[in-house]
């Protein structure tokens, strides 16, 4: 404990110190909170002042904060940008995007890693992005729309793309079990859509204000149960997390608006306020900043691979653009689409603990997810804001 504790105690003020951070630098310029709890983390942590220290019980937490970030990517899930052009020209944009990727590092790395570095290359922070297309107001645009459809297809694309071929089963046993999952989550969303929802809501709204909240506990449950189901079938668990964001979603579907944004704010109090800051500063703290610094070929590599970023994962992205949109539009859905982070984590860590990748390998790509998601929404969002008009940005804007 006497290591545990100084962590416990440095983690919940960086917390609090990343959106005061983020509020003050947004008079010039605006960078997502995530950049600063990232930023922060790595100073506090070993390679830098060595005040927080890696431990398990942390670990678990910072667990169950990516977890949670992809249980609110899923709620969020638009499913209407899945149907006709949107849909199709995300889908092909992800899959080029994994050739691609998988192509680019089979050049230098030919083997398991190539498939590591290539899914990685190949996902979208939608879950990073979510929030800072919230606050400027565009996620009921279609361009917010297009963004969540390239972001839901380079989070869930990369899932699957995981427990097909960095599992321990050969990829046809694989297939097999991700289709039983389907099944057990396709049964699990069958119930969702057949509870009684107008006596479900009433008993939703009646503990809203109460020690009972309902909703809470209904989401923790169908979390911990998908993630439970992916951990027997011996899955990735942000699959599990994911699928349980769009049954809660469906669950909730005809809840009056003013019940549904009140449980959709204590959702988000939960995850922003406390699991999902976690998880990103603890990243930081186990940010492998000496294994770059030892060799230093590969920090001089991160830009290269913030490129690769762009052309893999970005320039596809750019198929799914909306209708009528100007360069500006594209450059913007582009660097969107480029923004990774959570995904490159999970599947270096997979990576790491199977012996494929090397711990400074991992933090070259993670260092790069970090650089991408300082600059490239910074980019992006600044890019699209000189086009806007009319529109009113809310108050939070600061904190984007």
């Amino acid at each position: 404990m006497d290591d545990l504790e100084p962590t416990l105690l440095i983690i919940p003020i960086l917390g609090v110190l990343a959106p005061l951070a983020a509020r003050g630098l947004g008079r010039w310029v605006r960078v997502p909170i995530v950049v600063f709890e990232l930023l922060l983390g790595i100073l506090v942590g070993p390679s830098v002042l060595g005040w927080a220290q890696p431990d398990a019980f942390i670990d678990v937490l910072a667990e169950f904060g990516l977890a949670m970030l992809f249980f609110v990517a899923g709620s969020e899930i638009e499913f209407a940008a899945f149907r006709g052009r949107t849909g199709r020209r995300a889908s092909l944009g992800w899959l080029l995007s994994l050739v691609i990727g998988v192509g680019l590092a089979w050049i230098f790395v030919p083997g398991e890693e190539a498939v590591i570095i290539g899914i990685a290359l190949s996902s979208t922070a939608l879950g990073t992005l979510l929030p800072i297309l919230r606050d400027a107001g565009e996620l009921k645009t279609p361009f917010g729309k297009a963004i969540g459809a390239i972001g839901a297809v380079g989070e869930f694309g990369p899932l699957i793309a995981i427990s097909l071929f960095l599992g321990g089963r050969n990829p046809g046993i694989s297939t097999i079990v991700l289709v039983l999952f389907a099944l057990l989550a396709g049964f699990a969303i069958w119930l969702a859509m057949r509870v009684p929802r107008g006596a479900m809501h009433e008993f939703v709204n009646s503990t809203l204000h109460t020690s009972g909240q309902f909703a809470i506990r209904v989401v923790l449950v169908i979390l911990s149960g998908l993630i439970a189901l992916s951990i027997v079938l011996d899955l990735d668990i942000l699959l599990g997390a994911f699928a349980a964001g769009i049954i809660w979603r469906l669950l909730m579907r005809d809840a009056a608006e003013p019940d549904r944004e009140a449980v959709e704010s204590k959702v988000e109090a939960l995850a922003f306020g406390f699991l999902v800051p976690v998880f990103f500063i603890y990243t930081g703290v186990t940010f492998d900043l000496a294994a770059l610094l030892a060799q230093p070929v590969l920090f001089l590599l991160l830009p290269v691979v913030l490129v690769m970023l762009l052309v893999v994962r970005g320039l596809p992205s750019m198929l799914a653009a909306p209708e009528g949109a100007t360069r500006r539009d594209r450059i913007s859905v582009a660097l969107l689409g480029a923004t990774a982070l959570p995904i490159i984590v999970a599947v270096t860590a997979i990576g790491v603990d199977e012996g494929i990748l090397s711990t400074a390998a991992s933090a070259m790509l993670v260092g790069a997810g970090m650089l991408s998601v300082l600059l490239f929404p910074l980019v992006a969002m600044t890019i699209r804001g000189e086009r806007r008009t009319g529109a009113t940005v809310p108050a939070q804007d600061d904190l984007a």
